[in-house]
């Protein structure tokens, strides 16, 4: 861990070589509208500034990870209508943070490993339904652009984050919209 508790790229960067088998299987979610912003919901039960994220969640038994991201997605915000983009084909792992009290941490585990996937959903807003699971992850939620997840997570995800964002910046950007920034910053 680099200092003040949060990962470092290197913490990220070492999934490959962490023993994975104390970190909980894990799939995290990008949901990105035809415009490329993307679906951030705020943690319900968690005090703020960054409480806001992807949705995400466990793997159940004898479930493909893309099963895992649709039922949690589902689960977790009520969407159903999607088309996958893409997913990271490595876990990427980081640590829960000392003192961390959630249930997942009290039944001995390190921190998650989490294979990512990108959705665009095709539906329209009034499928999201916070409150259909039993278990509500998600007091509130927006559309936000891809670099704003960055600011809205809990540090400890940080860099998990940075990475997930990046594998899949040209996946959910509208292609014009990487041109046109790019233009822009050349005219700089």
């Amino acid at each position: 861990m680099s200092s003040g508790g949060s990962p470092s790229d290197q913490d990220v960067d070492a999934a490959a070589t962490l023993d994975l088998t104390r970190f909980r299987p894990n799939v995290g979610i990008v949901l990105a509208r035809h415009d490329g912003k993307v679906w951030l919901g705020r943690r319900a039960d968690t005090p703020g500034p960054r409480n806001w994220q992807f949705p995400q969640g466990g793997v159940d038994e004898g479930e493909s990870l893309e099963e895992a991201a649709r039922r949690e997605l589902h689960e977790e915000t009520g969407a159903r209508s999607v088309s996958l983009l893409g997913r990271t084909e490595e876990w990427l792992a980081y640590r829960f943070p000392e003192g961390y009290r959630r249930s997942k941490a009290a039944r001995g585990w390190l921190g998650q490993k989490q294979i990512w996937f990108a959705f665009r959903f095709t539906g329209d807003d009034g499928e999201f339904d916070l409150a259909r699971h039993h278990q509500v992850e998600f007091d509130r939620w927006r559309w936000a652009d891809l670099d704003e997840a960055l600011d809205s997570v809990a540090d400890f995800k940080r860099e998990t984050y940075r990475h997930v964002i990046e594998k899949f910046r040209t996946l959910i950007v509208e292609p014009d919209d990487l041109r046109r920034k790019s233009e822009s910053g050349s005219r700089h």
